[in-house]
């Protein structure tokens, strides 16, 4: 086996623990995941996978992905308008969690439940990606702890007053009584069609 076929191999298999586990394995699971004889060939590996940008150390040290799914090809443009000749050419990769996170630290994902937030395009069963190192500003869709209440809406700043105004009529904005804690931003939705 070629030397970039097995580095492949290898981090196919981190990627499917990851997904299966919903965390990085320790070093003593590497080491028995990929068959190495010793944590000295597993912390060897992580070295190369820091250097090759797919993975990173938090504060603490422990494992976390940067990239691991793998690329998908761009292969062009679509119009959404009106139909116009296409072409199938590779214009570029991109890594989707690359793309939809920027601060992988201090993001983390929701799974929606409730229709409040239909006219945002945020319907139920969809998650959201959310970002707590963001500051929120007025417009922003937030997810925020509300008088001990947990809810996504936009938040909106009317002078000193804050509401939480959902994107649907059947529902009126609130108004904070005595808290509100804003938990983080809301950068994407991400919803499988199939």
């Amino acid at each position: 086996m070629k030397r970039d076929d097995k580095l492949k191999e290898r981090i196919t298999r981190l990627m499917l623990f990851y997904r299966e586990n919903g965390r990085m394995p320790s070093y003593s699971e590497i080491s028995q995941l990929l068959g190495f004889s010793s944590k000295n060939a597993a912390f060897k590996f992580v070295e190369k996978l820091i250097k090759l940008n797919i993975v990173e150390k938090d504060l603490k040290g422990r494992l976390i992905p940067k990239t691991l799914t793998n690329p998908i090809k761009v292969l062009g443009l679509v119009e959404a308008g009106f139909p116009s000749p296409a072409e199938e050419e590779l214009i570029d990769t991109i890594s989707l969690d690359r793309w939809l996170i920027n601060n992988p630290l201090s993001t983390f994902m929701l799974k929606v439940t409730g229709d409040s937030m239909i006219e945002a395009g945020i319907m139920p069963d969809d998650y959201v990606l959310v970002d707590r190192s963001l500051l929120p500003k007025s417009g922003d869709i937030v997810i925020a702890q509300v008088d001990g209440q947990w809810t996504m809406k936009y938040l909106r700043r009317v002078g000193k007053e804050v509401i939480l105004e959902p994107a649907n009529p059947s529902y009126k904005p609130i108004k904070p009584k005595k808290e509100l804690n804003i938990a983080g931003v809301v950068v994407a939705v991400i919803r499988k069609l199939k």
